[in-house]
């Protein structure tokens, strides 16, 4: 035993390979990167193959965004933190990041300067957000805990539905979503007639619209 204390095993997911090799560099020194995805279905896969203490992660993400995929990863019990990098700074995609299991939430513009003590934080079993957003995240969980969900709104969804409408969003046929998913087209069918009855919506398109403005898909190619 040499007495060196192991670094912290990371794993890293955001759909630009620009920024993931520019967050290889920024944690290298001090943590050892296990591995970097470009999903979110990619990422439940190599949080349970790879068993990071940390995980790194955008919310816009192709197949399934962050939020659903800290959810699946919660579900798996896995112990991993989690700390979320992203452009978001509407407070309702921080109280749902946290709702979620995260322990941090940074913006990508300040990662240069807040990521190290976001890691070292969260490591120590605490919780790291973004100075610039802290009052507005406060003051919109006050009223999330007084005010009840809308009725068809996004977060009344199930984690299914959510699923399926970000692949929807992403321009996804129903046999190709039935593949993602393995499910049976006949599934699929049926979770895009009651996401049609629950958002009042009446046609494909109009599920696609409604997922790209909620921010479950993004409208760029």
């Amino acid at each position: 035993m040499n007495g060196v204390t192991p670094r912290p095993r990371v794993l890293l997911a955001d759909d630009h390979s620009l920024m993931l090799a520019g967050l290889r560099r920024l944690v290298e020194e001090t943590c050892e990167v296990v591995g970097a995805v470009e999903d979110g279905r990619a990422l439940v896969e190599a949080a349970q193959r790879l068993e990071p203490d940390l995980i790194l992660l955008d919310i816009s993400m192709p197949l399934l965004n962050g939020i659903d995929a800290a959810r699946q990863i919660r579900k798996l019990h896995h112990s991993a933190k989690l700390i979320f990098l992203t452009m978001h700074t509407s407070p309702s995609y921080v109280t749902e990041a946290f709702h979620v299991g995260a322990s941090g939430y940074l913006l990508k513009r300040s990662a240069p300067m807040e990521l190290p003590l976001a890691i070292e934080a969260v490591l120590k079993g605490q919780q790291y957000l973004t100075p610039s957003i802290t009052k507005p995240v406060l003051a919109q969980t006050m009223e999330r805990e007084e005010a009840p969900a809308i009725k068809g709104s996004v977060v009344e969804l199930t984690p299914r539905q959510r699923e399926v409408l970000q692949l929807i969003g992403e321009g996804k046929g129903t046999k190709a979503i039935a593949s993602l998913l393995h499910v049976s087209v006949k599934t699929i069918e049926f979770h895009k007639t009651c996401l049609m009855k629950q958002l009042n919506l009446h046609t494909t398109a109009e599920l696609m619209r409604y997922a790209i403005t909620q921010g479950l898909a993004s409208d760029q190619p």
